[in-house]
């Protein structure tokens, strides 16, 4: 029952866990990982705006799913991303893996956000009080993903 969702608005962290746990006796790990918009150290961050193409996006994001199913043994995946304006302190993405081992379900989520970091195609668009400039993958998003290349 996994669930791959691109949208504007916010989400629920308790609703969308208990919808991934889904009275599933097999289940022995829920891991989840929320994201938020967080202020720039160099200078004030107004707002970030994420754009996308919608059967693109998705497309990614579900190849994602299929790429950690193929490594760990899991229940369920959870990603729900968020797109257009968003303010200082907003949720930006949601990840909730469940599986029976602790270990693959946190390893698993891990994989998948950096993933999404890299590899999904959003446009990331930061307004400061100085300037608005769109931004791509860090070179530290670049070094965490390649932990999982085999």
């Amino acid at each position: 029952m996994d669930k791959v969702i691109v949208q504007a608005k916010d989400f629920d962290l308790t609703t969308e866990v208990n919808r991934a746990r889904s009275k599933n006796p097999q289940i022995g790990a829920i891991v989840s990982f929320v994201g938020t918009v967080r202020d720039l150290q160099s200078e004030t961050l107004k707002s970030l705006t994420l754009e996308h193409y919608p059967e693109m996006t998705e497309k990614s994001l579900e190849s994602i799913v299929i790429k950690a199913k193929s490594h760990w043994e899991l229940e369920n995946i959870t990603i729900i991303h968020r797109v257009g304006k968003l303010l200082i302190s907003d949720q930006i993405v949601l990840v909730i893996v469940t599986s029976k081992h602790r270990q693959e379900a946190f390893d698993s989520c891990n994989f998948i956000m950096d993933y999404l970091k890299t590899d999904a195609p959003f446009w990331k668009k930061e307004s400061s009080d100085k300037e608005e400039k769109w931004v791509d993958s860090s070179l530290n998003d670049k070094k965490q993903k390649k932990r999982w290349e085999l």
